[in-house]
C-alpha cells in the first residue's frame, strides 16, 4: 500500500507544487512530500516485511530521515502516528486502520507548536473523522476517509486568506489525500493514472518578497529533550517544526539567521545533515515558470552544469556559478538516477557533471553513459576541486572543450578537510609519518588523503596549510554547521598571521560532518 501511495503521489507531484502558496509560495510541497514517501519506500525495501514492528519502524524512521520542507516534516509525523498505532498489531483490519489514521492526525497536530487550520492538519482531521465511521472493510474505511477529507480540503480557502487570494485549496492537504488515494488503489489493484497537465502556478499571483531562509537539520545523539530544542530555536523564526523518532531529531524553520540557528542547535547533538535555501530565490524560480514553453523554443546554451554538493554555503557558491545541484557528498552519495534526473532538468545541448567526491565518481560516469552522449564528467574528487572547475565553466563553450579546461582548473586547487575519526587506528602517511588516531579525534585530509591527526580543528587547518602552501594566492574557508561567524573570523586572523601574503575568504555553510573545508589556489 505504501509503495503504491508513493507512486500515486508522484503522478500528482507537480500539480501539488502548482497549488503551493502557504506558508510561503515556493512551489515545492509536492516534491517535498514525494521525497519523504520515497524515503519510506527505501526503508520498507530492506525491512522484514513479515514483521509488523519492522514495517512500522521503516515507515516512521524512513519518513523522518527523508522529510523535506514544512509539508514533509508534518507528513513524517502523520506517518509516525500511523506507524505507532500498528506496531504491535498482528494484523491491520478495518477497525485498526481507522485507529491508525486517527493516531496520525493526533501525531501531526502534536508536532506543531501553533497548529493552523486550513492546512494538511485540517485534512488529516477530516480523513480521521471519515475513517472512524462504521465500515465493514479496509476499502470502505479509506473511501469514508477520502470523502470527509475532501470536504474539509474544499473548505481550506475559507480558513486561510492566502489560499483564498490565490483561489486554490491547500497543497499539503491535497498531497495527503493523494497518499490516501494510493493506499486505496493498492487494495483495489488500480493502475496508476496519467499525470495531469499543469497550465498555471498559483505562486505567480504573489509578489517576490524577502521570505528569509528555509533551514532544516537532522541530528542524532541529542543531549536535550525535543521540547527543549524546540524552545531553543523558536526565537529564530516561524514555520517551526522540531520532531523526533527512532533516536533522531529533525528540525525545520523559516529564519533570517540560519548560521546562528545551526550553530546553536549543533551544541546539543551530532549534526548529520543541514539544508538552507533562500526562499526569495526559490520564489523567483517559480515566477520564472511563466512562459517556460516559449523560452524552450529559443536557442539553448551549448553547455549546462550539474554539481554534487552539500552545505548551504557551498551550494550557494555552485549555484552562483551556474550549477544545478544534486544534494549529496560524503556518507550521503546520490544515486545514478539522482544525477540523471538533474542532467535531464538542465536546458543545454550537453551537461558537465562535477561529482566532487571519489565515491560519487562512478555514479556520475554511469549517469553519463545512460545519457548517451548528452553529458561529460569532469572527475573532481573533492568539493574544492569542484569549485575550481566551476569557476572555469562558461555556458557558451562546448562540453567537450570545457572538460579539459575545467579538469586543469580543478587540479590547480588543493583541498583541506577537517573532520572526526570514526574509529581508532594507526595510519602511515605518504611522507612516512605514523599517525596514532583515536575514535573522535580531529583528523585532516589533503586532497582526500589523511595527513594530520589530533589537536583542535583550527590547529588542523593551520598545520595542513603550512605543509601545503607553495606560493598560492587565495585561501577560502567554509565553516561546518557547528562553526559560528566568530569562529571563522578568528581562524581567518590566525591564517593571516601564518601566511601574510595570501588573501583569506571565509564563508559559513560548509559540508555536513566537517568542521572546515579549506581551499588553496
Amino acid at each position: 500500500m505504501f509503495r503504491t501511495a508513493t507512486d500515486w503521489l508522484g503522478v500528482y507531484r507537480e500539480q501539488v507544487n502548482a497549488l503551493n502558496v502557504y506558508p510561503v509560495p515556493d512551489g515545492d510541497t509536492g516534491t517535498n512530500m514525494h521525497l519523504t514517501m520515497q524515503s519510506v519506500r527505501r526503508e520498507l525495501e530492506t525491512a522484514d516485511q513479515h514483521s509488523m514492528p519492522a514495517v512500522a519502524r521503516a515507515i516512521s524512521y524512513g519518513a523522518l530521515l527523508g522529510a523535506r520542507g514544512n509539508s514533509g516534516v508534518i507528513l513524517s509525523q502523520l506517518l509516525k502516528g500511523f506507524a505507532e498505532a500498528i506496531r504491535d498489531c498482528g494484523e491491520v483490519d478495518a477497525a485498526q486502520l481507522g485507529k491508525a489514521l486517527r493516531a496520525a492526525q493526533k501525531s501531526g497536530y502534536g508536532a506543531v507548536m501553533k497548529p493552523v487550520e486550513g492546512t494538511i492538519l485540517t485534512v488529516a482531521r477530516g480523513v480521521a473523522d471519515g475513517a472512524a465511521k462504521k465500515a465493514d472493510s479496509a476499502d470502505m474505511v479509506l473511501e469514508n476517509a477520502l470523502f470527509e477529507g475532501q470536504k474539509l480540503l474544499d473548505q481550506t480557502p475559507e480558513m486561510l486568506p492566502a489560499l483564498k487570494q490565490a483561489g486554490v485549496i491547500d497543497s499539503g492537504g491535497q498531497g495527503y489525500l493523494y497518499i490516501v488515494q494510493g493506499l486505496l488503489a493498492a487494495l483495489r489493484g488500480d493502475d496508476l493514472p496519467a499525470a495531469p497537465e499543469i497550465t498555471s502556478y498559483a505562486q505567480q499571483q504573489f509578489e517576490n518578497e524577502e521570505f528569509g531562509f528555509c533551514t532544516e537539520f537532522l541530528m542524532s545523539e541529542a543531549t536535550r529533550p525535543i521540547e527543549e530544542i524546540r524552545e531553543l530555536v523558536s526565537p529564530y523564526g516561524d514555520s517551526l517544526l522540531v520532531v523526533g523518532a527512532e533516536g533522531y531529531v529533525k528540525g525545520h524553520i523559516h529564519t533570517n539567521e540560519p548560521d546562528a540557528l545551526l550553530a546553536t542547535v549543533g551544541r546539543y547533538g551530532r549534526m548529520l545533515k543541514t539544508k538552507v535555501e533562500d526562499m526569495s530565490e526559490q520564489h523567483t524560480e517559480i515566477l520564472g515558470m511563466t512562459g517556460a514553453a516559449a523560452r524552450a523554443e529559443e536557442e539553448i546554451p551549448a553547455s549546462g552544469l550539474v554539481a554534487v554538493a552539500n552545505g548551504y554555503g557551498l551550494v550557494k557558491q555552485f549555484r552562483a556559478l551556474g550549477a544545478r545541484i544534486v544534494s549529496g557528498g560524503q556518507t550521503a552519495n546520490p544515486s545514478v538516477q539522482d544525477i540523471v534526473d538533474a542532467v535531464r532538468s538542465v536546458s543545454a545541448e550537453k551537461v558537465v557533471i562535477l561529482p566532487n567526491n571519489k565515491n560519487v565518481l562512478m555514479a556520475a560516469e554511469k549517469a553519463m553513459e545512460l545519457m548517451e552522449g548528452r553529458a561529460v564528467v569532469v572527475p573532481t574528487r573533492t568539493l574544492g576541486q569542484g569549485l575550481g572547475a566551476a569557476l572555469a565553466f562558461t555556458p557558451d563553450t562546448s562540453a567537450e572543450e570545457l572538460k579539459d579546461t575545467m579538469t586543469e582548473a580543478a587540479q590547480a586547487v588543493t583541498t583541506f578537510e577537517v573532520t572526526r575519526a570514526s574509529r581508532t587506528t594507526n595510519i602511515t602517511t605518504k611522507d612516512g609519518r605514523t599517525l596514532a588516531i583515536a575514535e573522535g579525534d580531529v583528523i585532516g585530509l589533503q586532497d582526500d588523503e589523511l595527513v594530520q591527526a589530533g589537536g583542535t580543528p583550527e590547529e588542523s587547518v593551520l598545520e595542513m596549510l603550512g605543509r601545503g602552501y607553495d606560493g598560492q594566492d587565495i585561501v577560502t574557508v567554509f565553516g561546518g554547521p557547528q562553526k559560528t561567524p566568530e569562529d571563522l573570523d578568528a581562524l581567518a586572523e590566525r591564517i593571516g598571521k601564518v601566511l601574510p601574503s595570501v588573501e583569506v575568504e571565509v564563508h559559513p555553510g560548509g559540508p555536513d560532518l566537517y568542521d572546515y573545508l579549506v581551499t588553496l589556489e
